[in-house]
């Protein structure tokens, strides 16, 4: 198994996890690599891990095979740190090589703040009085700007009403970061924001997608989408490697940007295509997206794109 701690612009690294008692590359670690690639990440360390599990014969046979899955790719120059994380083995050596390979990059705290949301709740328990309920609950990542209690902000694309997107605007009534409350956060690691939200807005990942940030700053919201298309050669993440067939006029798409996931039916086919979209996406032109489609009943990776 694989799995790789990363997103789309969101993350400054990652770790991309193979476990040494299975042959490199499974489909799934084929999937995270190129998910890589596509991002644009470049600082990554490959972790082989369950090294407990084999013998020196085998850990070396994987170590090889991993050394020739990433040949030619962004993670081709990554460091592979052997480790046992059940018994936490050279798990001190994993730490120092996060800390010597993954840099903090020089951020410019005044850039309009641009927050993905990943989760969203309600923090009140059944049978609240209403004088002591609690606004909505938000969590993501602050990929730029700077966010601080009190401040103004608005929520895009926001909620649907009668027929149309509204964005939503509300309140910062206190910042958590790594279980610390602060006065002010910005980019680096996740991000949890206390508001004067209707609870009822934010309840189980109600407003997880969104991007957040201060009224009449955010990016567009796109209800139909230009994309400039890279398609790949093989489907990611089925073990046959199915050749990609072209995109189609009409055919149904999954674009993932950020946090947001929307389907959409293709529109305009070529170099760039358009996309008319289920759920309307908040972005700028030039952020990456991932594109998948169905195969054989799943949603595989078959593309990455552009807005244009």
């Amino acid at each position: 198994m694989a799995t790789v701690l990363a997103g789309t612009s969101i993350m400054d690294g990652a770790i991309l996890v193979i476990a040494a008692n299975e042959d490199c590359p499974q489909p799934q670690t084929r999937e995270h690599l190129t998910a890589l690639d596509i991002s644009g990440i470049k600082q990554i360390i490959i972790v082989q891990n369950k090294i407990d599990l084999v013998d020196k014969e085998r850990a070396m046979k994987n170590y090889n095979q991993i050394k020739d899955f990433v040949k030619g790719t962004v993670a081709e120059n990554a460091p592979i740190v052997p480790v046992s994380a059940r018994h936490l083995i050279n798990i001190d050596l994993l730490i120092q090589t996060i800390e010597e390979v993954i840099k903090t990059p020089k951020r410019d705290l005044g850039k309009n703040p641009k927050m993905y949301i990943a989760r969203s709740f309600d923090i009140n328990r059944p049978g609240q009085p209403i004088d002591k309920l609690l606004g909505g609950v938000v969590g993501g990542a602050l990929i730029q700007g700077e966010l601080s209690v009190g401040d103004e902000i608005e929520i895009k694309p926001g909620i649907k009403i009668k027929e149309k997107f509204q964005p939503i605007r509300s309140k910062i009534t206190s910042v958590q970061k790594a279980n610390q409350n602060l006065e002010k956060a910005g980019p680096g690691g996740l991000l949890a924001l206390s508001t004067v939200l209707d609870p009822s807005l934010s309840k189980s990942d109600g407003l997880s997608g969104q991007v957040l940030g201060h009224p009449g700053k955010l990016p567009p919201v796109f209800e139909e989408i230009s994309v400039k298309v890279n398609i790949l050669d093989r489907v990611i993440g089925t073990k046959e490697e199915l050749k990609v067939d072209q995109i189609k006029l009409g055919e149904v798409l999954m674009l993932t940007i950020g946090t947001t996931k929307t389907v959409g039916v293709v529109s305009q086919v070529g170099k760039q295509i358009k996309i008319k979209l289920k759920l309307p996406v908040c972005a700028d032109k030039g952020d990456r997206l991932a594109i998948s489609r169905q195969v054989a009943g799943r949603w595989r990776l078959i593309g990455w794109g552009e807005v244009v």
